[in-house]
């Protein structure tokens, strides 16, 4: 059909070919799998007599390629044999017969046809070729052991005779080179050209097989043949070598790293000896790499580089308020703390212990304390830690050894005065064998750590002027001479005002823009926050608060795309739609006045609550029956109760016959919940007085204090925890201890306000407010 040795031009179906250049005389075979290419195929064989275009894409990442993505010369081929395979596309083999150049792509659907014009060879400088001729040929007979992908089939087509151009194209096919590479000559028209390319190409491999060839005889001069591992490192030398990066090329840029360093005298003398020594190992020596690490280690630690503290006390108690709600009395001592540290231009002696529950902000803290005084900050965490090598670093002679938790958090610091935060230090792990709170001592002990000792570093380094903090959730299980050593400073519980505040003005803008949502698109009312609050919630803490909120902006974000809404409001009345049914329920007070029913103050973990304490009797054996899961403090105080009403009976207006021929019960309901602790003494006697006087007990009073065997009403702790919990559950006054008087002004004064506050110092006091006439 096509008269390959004329000039002819057609239009034809493209088939795109990616990663790979065919040539023509080369053996074609294609999966053929992108829809377009199957209906070319389809076309070429049923209007085109099989003849279709092969194209080639430069990138053959592109799917759909466009005119501009082909080579500008392609094969005009024919398909020979065409199979179908079982993932649906076609493996196809074809004869290609001639160079085409592409003039332009007619259309893309349903396949590419290409407009093209074939090539047909020019004559040329016939003595320029037979001389190319014989020098390619020549260079192939010597060299085809390692030229050709298959040298047995290029020999014996030359062999039995080929044309300057089928061998060309027959060696290019062939040769041992980037597919990118053989653009060339499929584009190339020239004989004489693609002949000199052929020449280029086989020098260049040539001189590849040149340089492996030394490089292998290099190692195998020097290699033992028993060492297949020696043989192999010695022929990774030899390469690295070959490309100029040996080993004194690593050695040179050590020395500069050192000399550029900040170190002392004495750590960079030894540097410089270890270097020394470095340079004189031998690559493959194990204890090459222990060396290095510890010049990279002594090059990274800051020996004398230090960021400039905030010297405006003004502005970093702006950036504290800005960050942290409440903890008056905790940010206060920060900011005396920080003052010190502005006035004498050096870090206090103390070391600040935040000690709190969790979840109270102890971190965020530490955080604000750098960003108020402008120093880089760093953490570690010492959870689980039971061995003083992390703290103090192992000695170089183990295998691993690596410097400590403090060197290395000084590393991450990158100066030497960050603010250190050792979280968790009551977490240390310390027995028989093993006291990393010791080597903690000299860490945050003021007057030694000048010259702390890392036994990896093997070298003194300060660190007076890094500002220590601390944080724990459990003082007591701090040692001694550690906690000794650290001033502590309590975080208690968030009240739920407190709580409400810091989740309206931090945590929902937090979580909104965190999620990507603007703020415009999403509301949320304060009933409905402190819903969350009271409902949802038992923490000491607000990231439970805070996860709540994340998982409503995470649902109001799905409303918003699912039904297109333009602004999510979150109120008390739907808040269940998106957290579900309520978890938690607070205690409210009783509907009536009730005999033997009284409402008690209480302090958890997560804040304060009410407790009801009931007391009845019946006939038995004068026994005391205790229930509702009571720890020992709350016992003892049962004890105390009963033992001051039987003594104080003819007085309370009890028949102490009622005493002797009955049983006394007194159960705190909830039994499933844990209760212990001070502050239930007036409580339980108020309960018992009540039953057995037969006297009512007014609703609208809740209580909290110890008592003692003679009816003196000793001071309690959490007074605002409480109040605030009193205020929540309805009460209208509360007793306390007399002594909790100066406590009342941590109460916010807007529960103040509706709460009457009666002060009591026996028991009579308390029973005059709480029992009804």
């Amino acid at each position: 059909m096509y008269n390959i040795k004329k000039i002819f031009s057609d239009c034809l179906p493209a088939i795109a070919v990616r990663g790979i250049i065919f040539l023509p005389g080369a053996d074609v075979r294609i999966e053929v799998g992108r829809e377009f290419s199957k209906a070319a195929v389809f076309e070429a064989e049923s209007n085109r007599d099989g003849y279709v275009v092969l194209v080639f894409q430069r990138n053959p990442d592109i799917l759909e390629p466009e005119f501009s993505d082909f080579v500008e010369v392609g094969i005009l081929a024919r398909i020979s044999v065409k199979i179908k395979l079982p993932n649906g596309n076609f493996k196809i083999k074809f004869e290609p017969l001639t160079r085409v150049k592409l003039n332009d792509l007619i259309t893309k659907d349903p396949f590419y046809l290409i407009d093209f014009t074939s090539m047909v060879l020019q004559p040329e400088n016939l003595d320029e070729e037979k001389v190319l001729l014989k020098m390619v040929s020549k260079q192939v007979l010597e060299n085809a052991n390692f030229l050709f992908r298959d040298s047995k089939a290029v020999l014996n087509n030359m062999k039995g005779g080929i044309s300057s151009d089928k061998l060309c194209d027959l060696v290019a096919s062939e040769l041992r080179i980037p597919e990118n590479e053989r653009i060339k000559y499929l584009i190339t028209n020239s004989i004489n050209k693609r002949l000199q390319y052929l020449l280029e190409d086989i020098e260049k491999e040539k001189n590849l097989q040149s340089i492996e060839t030394k490089i292998n005889e290099t190692v195998r001069k020097s290699a033992d043949q028993n060492q297949k591992e020696y043989y192999l490192r010695e022929k990774m030398r030899a390469i690295q070598e070959e490309l100029g990066d040996s080993k004194q090329d690593d050695t040179k840029k050590l020395r500069e790293q050192i000399e550029n360093s900040d170190m002392p005298k004495a750590v960079r003398e030894k540097a410089l000896k270890e270097l020394r020594r470095y340079e004189y190992l031998a690559p493959t020596s194990s204890e090459s790499s222990v060396v290095r690490t510890y010049l990279e280690t002594l090059i990274s630690i800051p020996w004398s580089k230090e960021t400039e503290d905030e010297s405006d006390i003004n502005k970093a108690i702006a950036k504290l308020e800005a960050s942290h709600y409440g903890l008056e009395k905790v940010k206060e001592r920060i900011i005396e703390y920080l003052s010190v540290k502005m006035l004498t231009g050096k870090n206090p002696q103390t070391i600040l212990c935040l000690s709190g529950p969790p979840g109270v902000g102890k971190t965020s803290l530490a955080k604000s304390i750098a960003n108020a005084l402008n120093r880089e900050f760093v953490k570690t965490s010492l959870g689980g830690v039971h061995d003083e090598a992390e703290i103090r670093g192992h000695r170089r002679t183990y295998v691993g050894a690596l410097p400590g938790r403090i060197i290395n958090g000084m590393i991450k610091a990158k100066v030497v005065n960050p603010v250190f935060l050792v979280d968790e230090i009551d977490k240390l792990v310390m027995n028989e064998r093993n006291d990393p709170s010791s080597a903690m001592l000299e860490v945050l002990d003021p007057e030694q750590n000048e010259f702390f000792s890392d036994h990896y570093v093997e070298e003194d380094y300060d660190l007076s002027k890094v500002l220590f903090i601390t944080t724990a959730n459990y003082l007591n299980n701090i040692p001694a001479p550690l906690r000794d050593r650290m001033e502590v400073i309590e975080l208690s519980s968030y009240t739920e005002i407190e709580k409400f505040h810091i989740g309206k003005n931090f945590l929902v803008n937090k979580q909104v823009e965190g999620h990507g949502l603007k703020l415009s698109k999403f509301e949320i009312t304060d009933g409905a926050i402190k819903a969350i609050i009271n409902n949802y919630t038992r923490e000491a803490g607000v990231r439970q608060l805070e996860r709540l909120l994340g998982s409503i902006v995470r649902k109001s974000i799905k409303e918003i795309l699912i039904k297109k809404a333009d602004k999510v409001k979150i109120t008390k009345d739907n808040l269940t739609d998106y957290l579900g049914k309520r978890i938690f329920k607070n205690n409210q007070i009783s509907k009536k006045d009730m005999i033997g029913v009284v409402t008690g103050l209480a302090y958890t973990q997560a804040g304060g609550d009410t407790l009801e304490v009931e007391a009845t009797y019946y006939e038995g054996k004068n026994k005391l029956v205790l229930t509702g899961n009571l720890g020992d403090v709350m016992k003892e105080s049962a004890m105390a109760a009963v033992s001051f009403v039987r003594s104080n009976a003819k007085r309370l207006g009890i028949d102490p016959d009622i005493l002797d021929s009955n049983d006394l019960h007194i159960h705190v309901p909830e039994g499933a919940i844990p209760k212990d602790g001070p502050s239930a003494g007036v409580t339980i006697a108020t309960a018992l007085v009540s039953v057995l006087a037969k006297r009512k007990v007014n609703r609208f009073v809740g209580m909290t204090g110890e008592i003692t065997l003679n009816g003196r009403v000793l001071p309690i702790g959490g007074l605002k925890e409480k109040a605030i919990a009193a205020s929540r559950s309805g009460l209208k006054e509360i007793v306390i201890p007399q002594e909790n008087e100066k406590d009342v002004d941590d109460i916010p004064q807007e529960v103040r306000d509706k709460l009457k506050i009666h002060y009591a110092t026996k028991l009579d006091d308390v029973l005059n407010i709480a029992l009804v006439s």
